[in-house]
């Protein structure tokens, strides 16, 4: 669990008192006619996961701020969204009587009656959040003794109530994926002697136990009839603060040495379990930076060092928390290391003394919708993964760590079982998207940051549906229009709402995008920002709309196109009023491909078949509105 945590800037609710129910039920084919479903939550909570009246695809362009889809450009594929079911969680939920304990499995995991959560990161013995008086590793032996040949290894502890929720949790949704973490390892095995604070011992005797630790803890699950299919080392490896709760520093070279000495064996033994590195925040937290001993590395690039140790080999990818930095950290990795994958696994926060539930889920639901539902998607995340999955009102039990955190579910004093904003966040994409799903291209215009624009991610699941996630960052109600080709649907969000819309299968021409990373000049600085395939930046005149104003794009080599986007975004009103496109192959001689007036935010002109290293966008109209372009597309 992360620390210092009113310094996060996480927001998280507090419990809701709203009835318990179950989920209206998804199936996989609307009776009504109309192409696309649409489920919506409001930040006032008039709306949790409410289906509104289904719509229809036209044959139409839209004049609003327009979400273009491209199925045919892909990226990361999907393994699930959800949380944890710590020894807490499993406590609050063993509080329930057997029927209302069942009830609440099937909100979280059942894929019709509830919201599918299909992916759980599993602590490897105790965090702080554990429901016993003392914290507990799977090895424990009396102050001074070892137990390098195991023989007191045991998951007795977790076949009491953590196992037998997983079992049911697996029956519930087969698709499910379970990942382990270990907040320490054996208190013996550490330099503190404690599972609180301290290193691994530096030994390569310790090295190998732990990593034998491991597979035991791998083995024992399996054969409890809940295989692991993800597993690192570490929880958070850098965190050094003493938050009364088990914790362990492991910089790079020794966590690199645990798991080269355990991708071997978990490859003899477990071949489906896949290793992640680093497990920790987006940057480096101050905290930890802090914290650092005098005369050690901070190691801020600590998943670099990790990728590009020798270990590198045996990892799958690297595990982000987000309590430090923001998911533009996800792309920046990818970048470096584009064969390895990269998941988020948790998230959680604190709430103040003074804040209200109705502000608290306000700010819960819109700072996840945007940074973890729709930021770390669009930054490659494989998984999105909360926190605990069900605390008690007072936000525990916990020992140690965190006091002020919340669950998806909370069990209220009356015996109720509420939803926090987070179950709606999460509930949003674990419903609709499913194991195996591809994200696939689409034009956001929010930031993670908050710009009051609109955002989305958009994924082909594995029958061919889509699932499209959009959130309106504003305050104000906003109008779009949502794009497959040819065939477009307009819709309005509230305030600060997040939606998903669905459709089936269909026949959607989509003219192939030319994915060149072309370089750009203007008439005012910051052209580049209209051709880096993201919508959320955007080049600008700078001053009120005048002829003469352009936009030239250089695409590196003569290329051929038929098409050519130009898409203002959601800088409502900046579309050029007039406007000349022209071609050159030398940049010095032109010919004209067209004119034409904008009507609206995404303007999309057709050419007879062209070949050329430049385009030239020029304005020609005037208006009092800047002109802007997001995003700059050709197509053939």
């Amino acid at each position: 669990m992360f620390h210092l945590l009113q310094e996060a800037v996480v927001r998280i609710l507090l419990a809701a008192v709203l009835a318990f129910s179950p989920l209206p039920a998804l199936s996989p084919h609307s009776s009504s006619r109309a192409d696309v479903r649409v489920w919506v939550t409001t930040p006032d909570r008039a709306e949790e996961l409410h289906e509104r009246a289904p719509l229809s695809f036209r044959t139409a362009a839209s004049d609003l701020t327009t979400i273009t889809l491209d199925p045919g450009v892909s990226y990361q594929s999907m393994d699930g969204f959800g949380a944890s079911l710590t020894d807490s969680a499993a406590a609050v939920l063993y509080r329930l009587d057997p029927a209302k304990r069942d009830a609440a499995l099937r909100s979280l995991f059942d894929p019709r009656q509830g919201i599918g959560v299909s992916f759980l990161r599993q602590p490897v013995g105790s965090s702080d959040f554990t429901a016993t008086a003392t914290h507990y590793s799977y090895d424990d032996v009396p102050a001074g003794q070892t137990d390098f040949a195991l023989r007191h290894f045991s998951i007795a502890h977790d076949e009491a109530q953590i196992l037998p929720l997983l079992r049911r949790a697996r029956q519930l949704n087969p698709q499910l994926t379970v990942m382990g973490t270990p907040w320490s390892p054996p208190a013996w095995m550490k330099t503190s002697g404690s599972l609180i604070g301290g290193h691994l011992i530096d030994d390569p005797a310790v090295y190998d136990a732990y990593a034998r630790y491991l597979v035991k803890y791998v083995q024992a699950y399996a054969k409890a009839g809940v295989p692991i299919d993800y597993l690192t080392v570490q929880n958070e490896p850098q965190n050094r603060h003493d938050g009364g709760y088990p914790g362990t520093a492991l910089p790079v070279p020794q966590e690199a040495k645990v798991i080269s000495a355990l991708g071997p064996l978990l490859r003899k033994v477990s071949p489906r379990t896949k290793i992640l590195g680093y497990d920790h925040n987006w940057t480096t937290h101050p905290g930890d930076v802090a914290t650092t001993p005098a005369g050690e590395d901070p190691e801020t690039d600590y998943p670099y060092r990790l990728l590009a140790s020798p270990a590198g080999k045996w990892l799958a990818g690297t595990a982000y928390h987000c309590y430090s930095g923001d998911p533009s950290a996800q792309t920046a990795l990818h970048q470096a290391f584009p064969t390895k994958g990269i998941w988020f696994t948790e998230c959680s926060g604190s709430h103040g003394p003074d804040d209200t539930p109705a502000d608290i889920f306000k700010g819960t639901l819109t700072w996840h919708a945007r940074t973890l539902a729709i930021g770390t998607t669009r930054n490659w995340a494989k998984s999105v993964v909360n926190w605990n999955i069900a605390l008690d009102s007072t936000g525990g039990p916990h020992l140690g760590g965190c006091d002020t955190c919340t669950g998806l579910l909370t069990l209220q004093p009356d015996g109720t079982v509420t939803r926090d904003a987070e179950y709606y966040t999460i509930g949003h994409l674990s419903k609709f998207v499913k194991p195996g799903a591809v994200r696939i291209a689409s034009t956001s215009f929010g930031t993670t940051g908050w710009n009051g624009q609109l955002m989305d991610v958009a994924f082909r699941n594995p029958d061919s549906s889509t699932a499209l996630i959009v959130h309106n960052e504003n305050d104000a109600p906003r109008s779009f229009a949502v794009a497959v080709g040819a065939r477009t649907f307009e819709y309005s969000l509230p305030g600060g709402a997040l939606a998903t819309f669905t459709w089936p299968r269909g026949s959607f021409p989509v003219p192939h995008r030319i994915t060149t990373e072309p370089t750009a000049t203007a008439s005012s600085p910051g052209a580049q920002d209209a051709v880096d395939a993201d919508a959320a930046t955007r080049w600008s005149s700078q001053a009120p709309q005048a002829p003469g104003q352009y936009l030239q794009a250089d695409l590196g080599t003569p290329t051929a196109y038929t098409k050519i986007a130009i898409d203002s975004g959601d800088n409502l009103g900046d579309y050029a009023r007039a406007f000349t496109l022209t071609a050159s192959n030398d940049g010095v001689h032109w010919r004209t491909l067209a004119t034409g007036t904008g009507t609206g935010q995404l303007t999309t002109v057709t050419v007879r078949a062209t070949r050329s290293r430049y385009l030239r966008v020029t304005n020609t109209g005037t208006s009092s509105s800047w002109w802007s372009i997001a995003d700059l597309r050709l197509y053939r």
